[in-house]
């Protein structure tokens, strides 16, 4: 249940480089903030230097938001877990500790009613330590957002790449078909992602040995352990412009290299919950299949 004298949420936008976006961000979450008395926002700036603390700062103030949003900048580029932690510990640390977090891409925009469905959703089952919101294109489109945990037979199907094997591993698939309903999965996609307190609490803040990918998995994966459970919620809803806030996963553009930091952080993932065995297994499966793929390909001329 809410507590009688805690605010109820406190919204976390980690912004680098985006500040057009941070700022639509905000202007999203106005109904909310005003459906939610005394919700919070904080928009950590991971030493952006492009003058984004300027350019928000001064959203914030000509928009009269200034009762709820503020900035946070930071002395350094440390990462997804590292900025939002910040402000994790700016609520946690307070007075009045919210009852709820809540960690929001700035490439985001919450369609009305969102985060109220998330906070009812998490009242009526205290059992739910984390919850997701549904993802969406601009345009309409869904996006995948609830996932199941890595495993080796996940690296296999993910290194093969290949329909026929895909079916015959089709329970260990890291993104399932999206359920219609409310639904326990293992972790959801971390551009919407609530937290209650207190697994923050008992397991401890995001891995800031993540930079970037990973972070939420890990953090989901930490609260499995310690009994909370994860769902997927699709009746909240927001719209992610996916990729703009990393450069990575635009889904229209033409594919890009991955960064170092992706296979750094999957690599610290096995290691931290599964052991170097277990990660060795995994490599070796994700390699085998990579390698067929790519003589597929070849054979095939693409």
């Amino acid at each position: 249940m809410l507590s009688d004298n805690s605010p109820p949420l406190l919204i976390s936008i980690l912004n680098y480089r985006t500040p057009k976006l941070a700022i639509d961000c905000l202007e999203s979450l106005v109904s909310e903030v005003q459906a939610l008395p005394g919700t919070r926002v904080i928009v950590g700036d991971n030493d952006s230097g492009d003058g984004s603390v300027e350019l928000i700062n001064a959203a914030i103030e000509t928009n009269g938001w200034g009762d709820w949003a503020s900035v946070l900048p930071l002395d350094h580029n440390g990462g997804c877990a590292f900025g939002n932690n910040a402000a994790i510990r700016q609520g946690l640390e307070s007075d009045n500790p919210p009852d709820y977090f809540l960690l929001l891409n700035p490439d985001t925009l919450v369609k009305p009613g969102a985060l109220q469905i998330l906070i009812k959703f998490m009242n009526e089952h205290p059992q739910v330590g984390l919850a997701g919101s549904g993802q969406e294109l601009p345009d309409g489109t869904p996006l995948l957002c609830a996932f199941r945990f890595h495993t080796i037979l996940s690296e296999l199907d993910r290194g093969w790449r290949l329909g026929i094997l895909s079916k015959v591993l089709h329970k260990w698939i890291v993104a399932p078909p999206l359920p219609e309903t409310a639904t326990q999965t293992d972790w959801v996609g971390g551009a919407s992602i609530m937290i209650r307190r207190e697994v923050f609490e008992q397991v401890g803040l995001l891995d800031e040995g993540y930079f970037l990918y990973y972070e939420e998995v890990d953090l989901c994966l930490r609260a499995r352990r310690a009994g909370w459970t994860c769902w997927y919620v699709p009746e909240s809803v927001i719209i992610h412009i996916v990729g703009q806030s990393t450069g990575v996963t635009t889904p229209t553009d033409t594919p890009k290299r991955l960064p170092q930091y992706m296979f750094d952080s999957r690599r610290r993932y096995f290691l931290k919950n599964h052991g170097w065995l277990y990660t060795a297994l995994a490599d070796m499966a994700w390699l085998s299949g990579y390698a067929v793929w790519r003589v597929r390909r070849v054979l095939q001329g693409k």
